[in-house]
């Protein structure tokens, strides 16, 4: 197993104990710490790509895992966000529902031999999700010590972006959809 790889594994490994850290109120701080675990994990999803490219070892496996730690990292951040009541279960659904839109849309594609890569829009998303959960996850800190209400702007941020992409998703595989009704 290469090194990419072991870091998609890593990023696999991280979501349980990051849903641990921040659901079991045993640690002081624990939104903090898990929002670190997290960070982490996400970054493990831009470095296990780049090292895969840079290096040349992109694998079988790391097509199929790496899309996969991403949406479980997600997923589960969204999840237990809606658990803890600092997040409305309709902004996850929509986040996750375009995923499994995506991941269909790829399942499709793979199908026919043919890969679609994430466009900038799907990268903005990223980012733009990543932000918006730890800032969530955190309650907003440190600016709710201003009334500033970051959270909310960079979660309605990722949502426009969750479904902007997902659209331009669509609108580029929809000959491909089309194709495979037939």
């Amino acid at each position: 197993m290469n090194l990419a790889n072991k870091l998609t594994l890593v990023r696999i490994i991280l979501v349980p104990v990051f849903m641990f850290v921040l659901l079991v109120k045993i640690l002081p701080y624990g939104e903090f710490i898990a929002a670190g675990i997290f960070i982490l994990a996400a970054i493990t999803d831009g470095l296990d790509g780049y090292i895969a490219r840079k290096h040349n070892q992109v694998t079988k496996l790391g097509k199929l895992m790496d899309p996969l730690a991403d949406k479980l990292l997600v997923t589960a951040a969204l999840v237990s966000l809606v658990e803890m009541g600092l997040l409305k279960s309709w902004v996850a659904f929509i986040i996750i529902g375009r995923e499994f839109l995506v991941t269909g849309i790829r399942a499709v594609a793979a199908a026919e031999g043919i890969v679609i890569s994430a466009s900038k829009l799907g990268k903005y998303k990223t980012v733009a999700q990543i932000i918006a959960i730890v800032a969530t996850m955190i309650k907003n800190f440190p600016f709710e010590m201003i009334n500033f209400p970051f959270q909310s702007i960079a979660m309605i941020v990722a949502v426009f972006f969750t479904i902007v992409s997902g659209v331009d998703y669509f609108m580029k595989a929809s000959p491909l959809i089309k194709a495979s009704m037939k």
